[in-house]
């Protein structure tokens, strides 16, 4: 995640609303790419103080305007209320119970992240609006309460799971309480958990049904890596469940949920191609590594794995500084680096394609 510049040459980062020195508003342009500063009313419109935008005329994201839980603009001349990352949205949370809010506010932090990197990338992003079939959509959902009204008991299963399923991303929104995170992290055994993590891994599925399942030549790559997909995906998981991970899992895989199925592998992997990425950018940004990010070739990929290995090697020292427990809990064997470069060249074959050769029907 690169860092910003305000007008006042202030140091902006991605999620501020308002710039702490001269106090100026702020407002991320996806379509540029930058976090600037901007000047104007609701009324009457924003005009973003950057010389590349000059003359340019703005609106905020209605979630930013009214809700607060934004800090994205839309361009004047674009037909929506809402911008490129929460017009995504299919379902929020109810926000009539107690802390959905603050909830809701956490998951659309993470969720503009996401959308900001998969840009970076250059992998395509459209709404369900422009392709019900292979557009992609969000729903941040929470349990139903034990009770309905009048204490009736509710019956059969009123858990919210999240997961992907044919391009919607469902979010059970406890991800966002810190505790309840926590508490299911070590419940499951896992190494590490977080909410922008759920969105990385969920993506990765939306990814290789969008990129790589209708293509030949990319799903005999991903089998290949990865293994044969047509497995039985519930017999696997039931598998993994009752029986844990293979043993020999951190030779092959790059946490031990990636050896349940060959599907779950590829989006640990795809979640791991994220955290590296994103993170090396700010590394870059605050000069703490010097890779070329801007080098995307398969050639160079080798500096960013190094980059990325000293770097989080670093981090976790400096977390056990502080008394806390490893920042990156994660090896990369020489397998879980194969997987790593395969998803590197999948998304470098597949970058800035356009949308009908993806067969995108666009209906908006």
């Amino acid at each position: 995640m690169r860092t910003f510049t305000c007008t006042c040459g202030n140091r902006l980062f991605f999620e501020n609303h308002r710039c702490v020195a001269c106090g100026r508003d702020t407002g991320f342009v996806p379509e540029f790419g930058e976090l600037v500063a901007i000047e104007g009313s609701d009324a009457a419109g924003w005009r973003a103080l950057h010389p590349r935008l000059a003359g340019r005329q703005f609106r905020r994201c209605s979630n930013y305007a009214h809700q607060g839980v934004c800090n994205w603009m839309v361009s004047d001349d674009e037909d929506h209320a809402f911008c490129q990352a929460c017009r995504l949205n299919q379902v929020i949370p109810d926000l009539t119970r107690p802390m959905h809010r603050l909830y809701w506010a956490r998951i659309e932090a993470a969720k503009r992240r996401l959308i900001y990197e998969l840009n970076v990338l250059e992998l395509p992003v459209f709404s369900r609006m422009v392709d019900p079939e292979k557009g992609l959509g969000f729903a941040f959902m929470a349990d139903a309460a034990p009770v309905q009204e009048f204490s009736d008991p509710l019956e059969g299963n009123s858990r919210v799971l999240t997961g992907h399923n044919q391009g919607l991303i469902t979010i059970n929104i406890a991800e966002a309480d810190d505790i309840a995170r926590e508490n299911m992290r070590q419940s499951m055994g896992e190494r590490y958990r977080s909410l922008l993590g759920h969105f990385r891994h969920e993506i990765g599925h939306y990814y290789w049904l969008l990129l790589v399942s209708d293509a030949p030549a990319l799903l005999e790559a991903f089998r290949q890596s990865f293994g044969d997909e047509r497995a039985d995906y519930q017999q696997a998981l039931d598998a993994y469940y009752a029986n844990g991970p293979l043993t020999d899992w951190p030779q092959h895989f790059i946490s031990a949920y990636a050896s349940s199925h060959p599907w779950e592998d590829w989006a640990e992997t795809f979640s791991h191609y994220l955290h590296m990425t994103d993170t090396l950018e700010a590394a870059v940004q605050l000069r703490f590594s010097a890779v070329d990010l801007s080098d995307r070739s398969l050639g160079n990929f080798d500096a960013w794995l190094s980059a990325w290995v000293e770097l989080t090697t670093g981090l976790n020292e400096l977390n056990r500084c502080m008394g806390h427990s490893d920042l990156y809990p994660f090896v990369l064997s020489p397998g879980a680096r194969a997987k790593l470069y395969c998803v590197h060249e999948l998304l470098t074959v597949n970058s800035a394609r356009p949308l009908r050769e993806l067969g995108v029907v666009t209906h908006a």
